[in-house]
């Protein structure tokens, strides 16, 4: 199945957009919405891709979307035409007009009506597909609803008990947990912005302007460290140093994790032309990068790499600024201004 996630394109889009101008533009750009709710009216074009954060947004009749619609935390309803991919966290999705590709809810319900059509894939996690009579879809639909429960048939022969696997998912609760886990690490990232918020500056420069260098390290060490723990144990003497090793990675990927939360909200708030407290903004960035990245682990198959490449990614920039206490070669962060005494 074919399924092209613009939740992937989100989040690297939050990651690593330009910080100089990624707010609200005209129709012939792309549009980033924080807080703010969105239409599209009869008539208008948009082009480029629409994202939306904690607001709603409403394509009405006879508009155009030439692009990728995301939304997190809020409603989507389409009535126009979209000529891209679609994709909710948190948010109910309506379809009366026409979608020119797959369509991706995570925690929500999607609604076709009797005049949708969408020529691609229709996708729910922790939610269900509403197809009503005369509503197309060109692709499949993966409804994510509960189990059936099969009554008892009276004269039926009864079947035998077989080892089997009894695998029980209430989706509400696994959404539920991506919300604490989000909160609990955004509380420990504004705890730890109070004290090292340099360092986490240091950390964060280096996987932004080094991401594949720092996804290397960030491998190099998750293969050598398990290494590393198995020589010290072998020499016995060396145990007590073996456990504290074995609490390297974990830390470094809370504290990489944590650094580049700092970055996206710092990110965010230049795209606002906001001012935001440092405490503040690492909480937001850090909530809103565990609860993207928690949402995109719940698919199937395929939602662990992305978390995976975020966490090799923390983890490497850590190890190259040694937790943050040195800059790595061009970076930016601490820079220091020489001044040239004028000529005599």
């Amino acid at each position: 199945m074919k399924i092209r996630f613009a939740t992937f394109i989100l989040l690297l889009a939050l990651l690593f957009m330009p910080s100089s101008s990624a707010q609200a533009q005209g129709p012939g750009g792309d549009i980033f919405l924080l807080g703010q709710n969105y239409t599209l009216e009869s008539d208008d074009a948009l082009d480029g891709s629409l994202a939306v954060v904690g607001g709603n947004a409403k394509i009405e009749e006879d508009a155009t979307v030439n692009g990728d619609v995301a939304l997190i935390g809020g409603n989507l309803t389409v009535t126009g035409e979209i000529n891209g991919n679609v994709a909710l966290i948190g948010g109910n999705l309506t379809v009366s007009g026409e979608v020119n590709g797959d369509l991706v809810v995570i925690g929500g319900q999607i609604l076709l009506t009797e005049t949708a059509v969408v020529r691609g894939d229709v996708v729910t996690m922790g939610g269900q597909v509403t197809k009503e009579p005369g509503a197309e879809v060109s692709g499949e639909i993966v409804n994510n609803a509960p189990p059936v429960a099969v009554p008892d048939v009276p004269g039926a022969p009864q079947v035998p008990n077989t080892p089997g696997f009894n695998i029980s998912i209430n989706p509400f609760w696994e959404i539920a947990s991506v919300f604490g886990r989000a909160l609990a690490v955004a509380a420990i990232g504004m705890l730890l912005a109070l004290f090292l918020q340099p360092q986490m500056e240091r950390v964060g420069d280096a996987v932004t302007h080094q991401p594949f260098m720092a996804g290397s390290f960030g491998l190099l060490a998750v293969i050598l460290t398990p290494l590393a723990i198995v020589i010290m144990t072998v020499t016995i003497i060396l145990i007590p140093v073996a456990i504290l090793v074995a609490f390297i990675i974990p830390l470094a990927w809370l504290f990489g994790a944590i650094a580049l939360g700092q970055e996206v909200g710092e990110r965010f708030t230049r795209a606002i032309n906001q001012s935001w407290a440092p405490v503040l903004a690492t909480g937001f960035g850090t909530f809103l990068l565990m609860l993207v990245g928690g949402f995109v682990e719940l698919i199937p198959c395929v939602g662990w790499l992305l978390p995976l490449i975020i966490g090799l990614m923390g983890i490497g920039g850590v190890a190259m600024t040694w937790f943050g206490t040195r800059s790595t070669p061009g970076s930016t962060v601490n820079a220091q201004v020489v001044e040239v005494p004028p000529a005599s």
